[in-house]
Parts: structure tokens; C-alpha cells; sequence
């Protein structure tokens, strides 16, 4: 066994591991990165916005007990992955205090943001110009399931102004007055521009990975998606379309959060006002749930879009 490790660690010496370059930030977590560097947020991970306990028991490294997506690990699973899975979850606790606000009682959420040992704010200079690709890829978590009837907000670039330049968005989206619950499209994803139009749609299917790549031009201001499942190369699902109520320059630029954000369900006994404040107020049932990441990183597109391991192109 120790020599058919030796070899396959070779091959992939030789093949390499992916041929996203210039990667400019990356959030494949190595087997090196412990759950201790997280409460620390050493690493690629900033992991502040959480609620009152420390931060893994919100968000863990899963080891070698769960697979990463195959699709920049062709070839090496379940041999030999090479990087680790992302668990973020969320439970009563997850209500974040913000620096100088009152406690968001309205949702419950773990986010973590790309960072480099903590430091976020000239990262995102570096990722958020020219064009630059967003990749992710999500599973389900079995043993902590979503309550559909809520809305799910799980990545997204959140400029200053609260607003997010692309979003991906799960469960049923958030009305006052409420509407049916669950929404007919609540088990699948959603991906929003600026304005939540919805870009690009797909079921939540269980027991896969779903991939994700989301192209930012932020000089013009489009966005284009690419999806696959599992080892599928990812292919282009979503044309560059405009995103124009996007803000230009700095003020358009945001954090890069992968998350579990859930917002509440309207209140009855609320007032008028309390319930359309969808941070401070709503119905949280305070039940454990959450979700599985792996293959997040962030690219140029100087050279194209990585698909998969090893495969560089535009369709």
C-alpha cells in the first residue's frame, strides 16, 4: 500500500494538481491547517462572524472522514486527497454580534471569509479586479438537514453597502407577508446578480457535490456561471449576462463569504415594522443544521476558466 501511495503521489507530482494559474487566493484547506488554526482564523479563513462559542463549533475540518469534490482530485480519491472537507453549521447560539450593533436576532449564521491570516481587506483588492472566477463546490450535510421553508443565503461578495454582487441562495426566499412554505423551487440552488434575478437554477440533489465557478468581470460588470457534479468538467450554464446595478470601483468590492446564513420566517405577533426587519426580528426554530465545502478558490481569468483537474478552456 505505502508503494502504491508513493506512486500515485508521484503522478500527481507530474500531472499536477490543478492548473488554475494565477490563483490568487486559495481555500482548499491542506491536511496542515487544523481546527485549531480556525479559532485562530490562521490560514484562509477568517472566522469571526459567528455566534457566542468559539468558532469550531461552528465550522470543523473533517480530515480524512469525508471525501473533497473529485473535481480538483481526479485521480487521487479515495487514495489520496488533497484537501480537506469544510463542515459550517449553524444552531440557537449562531446569533452575530456585530462591532458596534445590536445582536442580528433575526438570523442565525456562520460565515467564513476569505482571508490570509486574518487579513481580508487587501485580499480583496487583489480579488476583485480585471476578471476573476469564484469557485465552490457543496454538499449536503445528512446529518444536519436545512428547513426549506427558510431562505439560505451560502455564498456571496458582500460590499459595505449590506448588498452582494453574486449570491447563491437555498430554501424559500424570505416575503412579508409569508407566502407558501416551502416555495416550489426551495431544493434548489439560486443564483442571484445584484438585483436577485435569478441567473441560473438546480436541484439540491443529495449524496454529490455540486460545483460552482461564478466569472466576475468588474470592470464591465457581468457575471457568467459554470456547474457540474462531482468529477463532471464544469461547463458553461449561464452566458456573460450584464450586472449593472452593481456598484463601480471600491464601492462595488465586498468580502468573499462561504457560509450558512438562514433568515427567519415572518412573526405574526411582530409589529408592522418589526416584521420587515428580517435581521432583528422573525421566527428561528434554533434546530442544528448545515453544510459541507470543499474546492473553494479564487482564479484569474487571464488564462481561461479551470473546468476540472487539469483541464483549462471557455465552454
Amino acid at each position: 500500500m505505502l508503494g502504491l501511495l508513493k506512486l500515485v503521489y508521484s503522478a500527481c507530482l507530474l500531472t499536477g494538481y490543478v492548473l488554475a494559474t494565477p490563483i490568487i487566493w486559495d481555500g482548499r484547506a491542506p491536511f496542515n491547517l487544523t481546527n485549531a488554526d480556525l479559532e485562530t482564523s490562521t490560514g484562509p479563513f477568517l472566522t469571526v462572524v459567528k455566534g457566542s462559542e468559539n468558532a469550531t463549533h461552528y465550522s470543523r475540518l473533517l480530515g480524512h472522514s469525508e471525501l473533497p469534490t473529485p473535481l480538483w482530485n481526479e485521480g487521487l480519491l479515495p487514495i489520496l486527497p488533497r484537501e480537506q472537507v469544510i463542515s459550517v453549521t449553524i444552531d440557537n447560539s449562531s446569533v452575530f454580534i456585530p462591532g458596534g450593533g445590536p445582536p442580528q436576532f433575526g438570523f442565525r449564521r456562520t460565515d467564513l471569509i476569505a482571508a490570509v491570516n486574518g487579513e481580508h481587506t487587501e485580499l480583496l483588492t487583489r480579488m476583485e479586479e480585471n476578471t476573476t472566477i469564484f469557485h465552490f463546490s457543496i454538499q449536503k450535510d445528512v446529518l444536519r438537514p436545512l428547513n426549506y421553508s427558510h431562505e439560505y443565503q451560502i455564498v456571496f461578495i458582500e460590499p459595505n453597502d449590506g448588498s452582494h454582487v453574486f449570491g447563491i441562495q437555498l430554501g424559500s426566499p424570505f416575503t412579508d407577508p409569508t407566502g407558501t412554505l416551502p416555495a416550489p423551487n426551495a431544493h434548489s440552488f439560486k443564483v442571484l446578480d445584484h438585483a436577485l434575478n435569478v441567473l441560473f437554477s438546480t436541484p439540491f440533489t443529495s449524496q454529490a457535490w455540486h460545483n460552482f465557478a461564478v466569472e466576475v468581470d468588474w470592470a464591465a460588470r457581468t457575471l457568467a456561471v459554470w456547474y457540474s457534479e462531482d468529477a463532471e468538467l464544469l461547463r458553461l450554464v449561464k452566458e456573460t449576462t450584464p450586472n449593472p446595478t452593481a456598484a463601480a470601483g471600491p464601492d462595488g468590492q465586498g468580502d468573499f463569504h462561504i457560509a450558512l446564513l438562514k433568515l427567519p420566517i415572518v412573526n405574526p405577533a411582530d409589529s408592522p415594522a418589526d416584521q420587515g426587519d428580517v435581521v432583528h426580528h422573525g421566527i428561528q426554530e434554533g434546530t442544528t443544521e448545515g453544510l459541507l465545502y470543499s474546492g473553494v478558490f479564487v482564479e484569474s481569468a487571464a488564462q481561461g476558466i479551470s473546468r476540472g483537474f487539469d483541464i483549462r478552456g471557455r465552454a
